[in-house]
């Protein structure tokens, strides 16, 4: 696994974002997507050893497509130069959650895990609900030393309690929150020696699977919208 190869060429492409580069350089695209999703099917190896329920997936079916859509974004430039993929028992789509991987260089990349998205809402009402009526395991999971060693649970969040939740609940904080989730950034030359890189992915996503499991057992009977 080469991921300077990887890395090399997004930092191209970032430097030359546009379509006529992107098209002239297509070899170079599938090659290091190629290294990419080498690095996705080793890395899951990693992950099966505690999670078999994702090693059914194929990798290239876990990553996203570098072209933007631009039709409401000022930033016009039409791909993003990232490599990015999440890793579920379902795939890529947000539910049920998993782990989360972007490749960025200029130490942009980071791991993740939980519900990124909050867009939708029967899907924030599911965690408001279960955080609401299991608070202590809630908090069990998010100050366990370990995790809390790594991780600090982000989202988008309302400014008050939402009607229909007690102000003065436990955890009336989160229940504040419209999505759940974690990060944890990666600088560059974190990246370079893959072996030791997805060793650390991987412990790290370890650490990160009883919050993901508690988000999935919130959103139990979870239907993704139809379009």
């Amino acid at each position: 696994m080469n991921i300077k190869l990887i890395f090399d060429y997004l930092s191209a492409l970032d430097k030359n974002n546009n379509r006529e580069w992107y098209h002239a350089n297509k070899g170079d695209y599938k090659n290091a997507n190629a290294e990419f999703e080498n690095l996705l099917q080793t890395l899951m190896l990693e992950i099966g050893k505690f999670d078999s329920s994702i090693l059914h997936n194929n990798p290239k079916d876990l990553t996203f497509k570098i072209v933007r859509d631009t039709r409401f974004s000022h930033d016009k430039s039409p791909y993003n130069p990232a490599f990015r993929a999440h890793i579920s028992s379902k795939g890529k789509l947000p539910v049920p959650v998993g782990y989360y991987l972007m490749l960025k260089p200029g130490n942009q990349s980071f791991l993740g895990g939980g519900l990124f998205a909050d867009m939708f809402k029967d899907a924030t009402t599911m965690i408001r609900d279960y955080i609401a009526h299991n608070g202590e395991e809630w908090e069990q999971i998010i100050h366990e030393p370990e995790f809390e060693k790594y991780f600090t649970v982000q989202g988008t969040a309302l400014k008050n309690v939402p009607a229909g939740y007690e102000k003065e609940h436990p955890q009336a904080e989160f229940l504040k929150f419209k999505s759940w989730y974690l990060e944890y950034p990666l600088k560059d030359e974190e990246l370079y020696n893959a072996d030791i890189f997805i060793a650390k992915a991987a412990e790290l996503f370890r650490i990160m699977k009883p919050f993901n499991d508690y988000i999935n057992k919130a959103l139990t009977g979870f239907q993704m919208p139809t379009r």
